[in-house]
């Protein structure tokens, strides 16, 4: 409960100025000390909300701090990010439809966020028996509310052009197979724990 309150009150807070020097240091004024790229995800996790800029122009380099804070733990081997999404992410940019992906994947993410604890407490009920199957519904969840965004920004005519050209569910269908290899491991992780016991 005190986690909570911490986050909640550092929500309430103007957000924690960092500067980055040349020399690559990272400031954090609010508490007069030198912080990595570790602290910061740490800040991150607790709720902290930060904005970094350059020392040297004043310019807001936040954006380029938390991807380089992503590339850190990717690096760890903690990775979250499938290779797909990443490189779908890249054919975005440039593209016609570059303008609503971030709104998508905010609002995901957003969605995701709210039912997290809920999330967590239906998988650990149904993990082995298809707990998998949620996280099946949240994608065609998510889905859903891209398809339905996209619609309001193109015609009927390209909609059905990109949809052609996206290879009719290849993606979904890829999502599938590879929640049903997860859920095979799983099972035999479970059975597993079940036979030492």
């Amino acid at each position: 409960m005190g986690k909570n309150r911490t986050r909640d009150m550092a929500k309430n807070q103007e957000p924690v100025t960092i500067k980055k020097y040349a020399n690559r240091r990272l400031y954090n004024t609010g508490t007069s000390t030198y912080v990595t790229l570790e602290d910061l995800a740490v800040m991150v996790k607790d709720g902290e909300d930060f904005v970094v800029y350059d020392a040297k122009t004043g310019d807001d380099i936040t954006r380029s701090v938390l991807t380089q804070i992503i590339f850190e733990q990717e690096n760890k081997g903690q990775n979250l990010l499938p290779i797909n999404f990443l490189r779908q992410l890249i054919r975005f940019y440039g593209d016609s439809i570059q303008l609503l992906v971030p709104r998508y994947l905010e609002a995901s993410i957003d969605m995701f966020t709210r039912d997290q604890e809920k999330f967590r407490e239906q998988m650990s009920k149904s993990l082995g028996t298809g707990g998998f199957n949620l996280i099946e519904e949240q994608v065609r969840r998510n889905m859903e509310i891209f398809e339905r965004a996209f619609a309001m920004f193109l015609p009927f005519a390209q909609k059905e052009g990109a949809a052609e050209e996206a290879g009719s569910g290849e993606d979904i269908d890829e999502l599938k197979r590879q929640v049903a290899e997860m859920q095979k491991r799983l099972e035999r992780l479970a059975d597993r724990s079940n036979d030492k016991t």
